[in-house]
């Protein structure tokens, strides 16, 4: 589930310009007294304002009194209260998000339940774009996104988004659900990895992720699906869609690199119009190379493909055995530098050398150039 608000400024403090994301701290904000009988637990938030709404949840910003900001609340819905799997998801959530203390991650502030005993937990405010917006902004053809979000661009966010998760896996969580729409890129740079719902954690016994059944009913399946909690349709891995129990790190690689893949290409690594459809094509069909999708029409780094491929292979013991392993490619890529799934001739080599050296070729050349010219200037006069 999303928890983004990009500019939404419903829930201020009354008589206060503060809104996280965007506002200046006022000292109506900071310098407040705070009453003798302060408030805590579900009784200090107040404002309530509507911000999105899931298959399970409910999210709302509202205000923290005691502190003075804007915070989201989650609450499961109401007929959801009392179920174990859901409430059992519910906890796993907010309790994984706030143990993976990465500033890649959303900071949980409380979690608690309210007057009439139903479960919440408060996290930050969060203002941005996703990047499934950022993707298909770029397939529509938008100049504005294309001049911010150019490849290296794109390469640096998914470098960030696969940094968070090496941190996860080091920690004993497997995010399940990774996909452009739960990636957030903020307006300062910093990228966010959100909803942990289906997060898998070390020493998981009870399967709290039914596998998603085939079917051909008509169904968004660029979206986690309500009731079946084992990932998106379009984004899943090969073993997700197997619905094997013991996915491991690797899941997420697979993951990622479509994410690379519908960097490179603007288009998803599978399509279908039906859920059949979808996994018979992760499941079977040949995993087609970015340039031969685009062609022409988009220039794509064979280093990137070669990348790509490896981390898509359907077998995961071919793939980059960690997400580490990929995020040190792509690194190596941005720096020109040998990545590791790539034979390399000598023109090969020659290319990379004079990326990595052109602003020492260029001053060279221009040093050289002046000299030649001093020579000429002193020898005609």
């Amino acid at each position: 589930m999303n928890t983004t608000n990009p500019a939404d400024d419903a829930g201020r403090p009354k008589g206060s310009t503060n809104v996280q994301g965007g506002h200046r701290i006022s000292m109506a904000d900071t310098d407040a007294l705070l009453p003798e009988q302060w408030l805590s637990g579900s009784l200090k938030y107040d404002d309530f304002q509507p911000l999105t709404e899931g298959g399970t949840a409910t999210l709302e910003t509202c205000v923290d009194k005691n502190l003075h900001r804007i915070v989201v609340y989650k609450k499961l819905h109401p007929h959801l209260q009392k179920n174990e799997v859901e409430v059992r998801r519910f906890l796993r959530e907010a309790r994984v998000t706030s143990m993976i203390p990465h500033p890649g991650t959303v900071p949980v502030y409380e979690l608690g339940r309210d007057r009439q005993g139903n479960l919440f937990f408060t996290m930050k405010k969060l203002s941005g774009r996703d990047l499934r917006d950022i993707l298909q902004k770029l397939a529509d053809g938008d100049a504005t996104t294309a001049i911010e979000f150019n490849l290296p661009r794109l390469v640096d966010i998914l470098i960030a988004a696969c940094q968070t998760m090496a941190y996860a896996h080091r920690e004993g969580v497997i995010h399940r659900d990774l996909k452009p729409a739960n990636i957030l890129v903020g307006q300062f740079g910093e990228v966010m990895v959100l909803d942990w719902g289906l997060a898998k954690v070390e020493g998981e016994t009870t399967q709290l992720a039914e596998p998603i059944r085939s079917g051909k009913e008509k169904i968004r399946l660029e979206l986690t699906r309500p009731g079946s909690r084992y990932g998106t349709p379009l984004y899943m891995s090969p073993e997700q869609a197997r619905g094997d129990s013991d996915v491991d790190g690797r899941s997420d690689v697979y993951n990622l690199s479509s994410i690379l893949f519908e960097m490179l290409t603007l288009r998803t690594l599978v399509s279908g119009q039906d859920l059949d459809e979808v996994l018979d094509a992760i499941l079977h069909k040949p995993i087609p190379r970015p340039r031969e999708i685009v062609g022409k029409a988009r220039y794509i780094p064979y280093e990137l493909e070669a990348i790509c491929m490896k981390g898509l292979e359907r077998d995961p013991a071919r793939r980059y055995q960690s997400v580490e392993a990929l995020a040190d490619d792509l690194i190596r890529y941005r720096s020109g530098e040998r990545v590791s799934v790539v034979r390399y001739g000598l023109i090969d080599e020659f290319r990379r050398w004079r990326i990595r050296n052109q602003l020492a070729l260029t001053a060279l050349v221009s040093a050289a150039l002046g000299a030649a010219l001093t020579y000429l200037a002193l020898h005609l006069l």
